[in-house]
């Protein structure tokens, strides 16, 4: 009676310890994997945020925010864009690179608010208008054939009354605006004046290069981790 009593006790100990060490290696496999799956989490954000901060460095978008999202103020926002755009286009395309653009626009602030309200009044609208460089947040977006990842970019802003409204936006420079409000391709002399500011690595994620399908994996690790937890 003892030796099988003791004959059970040494079963009972063998599927204990065989419990233990299955538990361990999942134990073990769930740690690995985690530590595996965090490791790319993490390269992937800081590789995408270095990657959109090189490019951020180089450009300078346009934010236009209307007073609220009534169809008229709506409206009215993209009056305003247009109007900016056609006065400084030419002057735009004379730009060299993104400092040039952003110093002139700083000597030429009061010009385009003037510009904005002539146009505001001009609807029958007495909004106030500010208008700055400054840091804004983008999403991702496209222009064309071309796009730019979302984070946060300097940006002439421009903001109309309340400034509640949805707003709008492009790329002053490289000047892809008109890109923008007619839909069409980027030409090709805008996509290598793109080419010759931003590295080659920048450029193959704003070309959306087909060459290397590990740039959209690393964006969209990227964009499935802040849906995660936003």
């Amino acid at each position: 009676m003892f030796i099988k009593f003791i004959n059970l006790v040494v079963k009972i100990k063998k599927r204990i310890l065989s419990w233990v060490l299955a538990d361990r290696k999942i134990i073990f496999a769930s740690l690995l994997l985690g530590f595996l799956f965090t490791s790319a989490v993490t390269y992937s954000v800081t590789y995408s945020e270095g990657i959109q901060k090189g490019i951020a460095k180089e450009v300078l978008r346009f934010h236009v925010l209307a007073n609220s999202d009534e169809d008229y103020d709506q409206k009215l926002k993209l009056k305003v864009r247009d109007e900016i755009l056609n006065k400084y286009y030419n002057e735009l395309k004379k730009c060299e690179n993104v400092e040039e653009t952003k110093l002139f626009f700083e000597d030429n602030i009061g010009g385009v608010i003037s510009t904005a309200k002539e146009v505001i009044q001009k609807e029958g609208f007495n909004y106030d208008v500010k208008a700055f460089i400054g840091k804004s947040s983008f999403p991702t977006k496209k222009y064309g054939d071309v796009s730019f990842p979302a984070g946060e970019y300097d940006a002439l802003k421009i903001e109309i009354g309340d400034a509640n409204g949805k707003n709008w936006w492009c790329v002053m420079f490289p000047p892809l605006c008109f890109v923008d409000v007619s839909h069409s391709s980027v030409s090709e002399s805008s996509k290598n004046e793109l080419e010759n500011i931003l590295t080659e690595e920048e450029y193959g994620i704003v070309a959306n290069s087909q060459s290397d399908n590990s740039f959209k994996v690393k964006f969209k690790v990227v964009e499935l981790w802040e849906e995660l937890f936003s």
